[in-house]
């Protein structure tokens, strides 16, 4: 969920083409059709928010994601909190999600029917239940995924990185 506007006049849109672009310096992107009712707001002030979703976020992303900012306010619709970004002058946050991601855009590239906002991160605000030991935690965030028309919960540990190609430990052999 995307976060943009001002704190007087907040919205939030469901952005389905988003990532990251560069470690360093921290890069994403999203992706909009110029005709949405989000984009001028976006180009405008030159800044948004990725706020990650959870399980308990996942009606409000569907009602973001199909419902126009022109005639509804999607925080309240959705009894959501918009909270001033960090770094971002008059950005809101979305204050339930566990991530915020504030992002300046920096290039606006035309692709086909979406246009790429890329941007700069300026900031990472986390919810201080997900900081254990200095360590970011997102295990424990409840995040959840959406996958063609589909909304998914994550949680389940796959694997640690670099586990494909690590040596099996033997058992030590029987005397």
């Amino acid at each position: 969920m995307v976060s943009c506007g001002s704190l007087e006049k907040p919205n939030i849109l469901t952005v389905a083409w988003c990532g990251t672009v560069c470690t360093n310096p921290p890069k994403t992107y999203i992706s909009l059709r110029p005709e949405r009712y989000s984009y001028p707001i976006i180009k405008e002030r030159g800044c948004f928010v990725i706020n990650l979703t959870t399980a308990s976020l996942v009606r409000a992303a569907d009602f973001c994601g199909v419902r126009s900012g022109r005639g509804v306010d999607k925080f309240e619709a959705m009894n959501l909190h918009a909270a001033p970004a960090l770094e971002l002058d008059d950005t809101p946050i979305i204050s339930e999600s566990p991530v915020s991601i504030e992002c300046r855009v920096t290039d606006i590239i035309p692709l086909g029917t979406h246009d790429m906002f890329l941007a700069d991160i300026v900031s990472v605000d986390v919810a201080d239940e997900l900081i254990v030991d200095g360590a970011l935690r997102l295990d424990r965030a409840g995040l959840a995924a959406y996958a063609h028309g589909e909304y998914f919960a994550l949680g389940k540990k796959l694997g640690d990185f670099g586990f494909s190609v690590r040596k099996k430990k033997r058992a030590p052999k029987k005397k």
